[in-house]
């Protein structure tokens, strides 16, 4: 089963604009949140990933905006892992307020190693990332 997990988050008020709606520049760091929440989840840790030798490096991001989320709404973020290739993982995210779609999108990450070459993703990782 592919790994997923739902995060909640609170719109705070440093992150609207003047008219109390969340600014756009907020959801990757939200979508961080909820990947290193699952990562967190399946035992390891970015700071694990990290002390292993290697980094998962941005390569791709993609929001799509639905509706407007706005200061002080708890929303949920359903976080899961779409793709993992022998050098690379994509996070998928759904962003809700109850039952309206507020936004949606991927990351997609690169595996190098602490010389940021690319670098295959350790099995026993992989195995972690597709819920084996």
């Amino acid at each position: 089963m592919t790994p997923s997990l739902q995060t909640e988050i609170r719109v705070r008020y440093a992150e609207t604009d003047a008219m109390a709606v969340a600014h756009h520049a907020n959801y990757p760091i939200w979508f961080e949140v909820g990947r290193s929440d699952l990562m967190r989840s399946l035992g390891l840790p970015y700071t694990e990933v990290e002390a292993q030798g290697f980094f998962f490096m941005l390569s791709k991001l993609e929001v799509s905006y639905r509706a407007a989320a706005r200061y002080d709404e708890l929303l949920t973020l359903h976080t899961s892992i779409g793709a993992v290739q022998s050098r690379a993982v994509m996070f998928e995210y759904v962003l809700r307020r109850g039952e309206t779609l507020i936004a949606f999108g991927s990351t997609h990450h690169v595996n190098t190693d602490k010389n940021y070459r690319v670098a295959r993703i350790p099995d026993e990782v992989m195995r972690l990332l597709r819920g084996e």
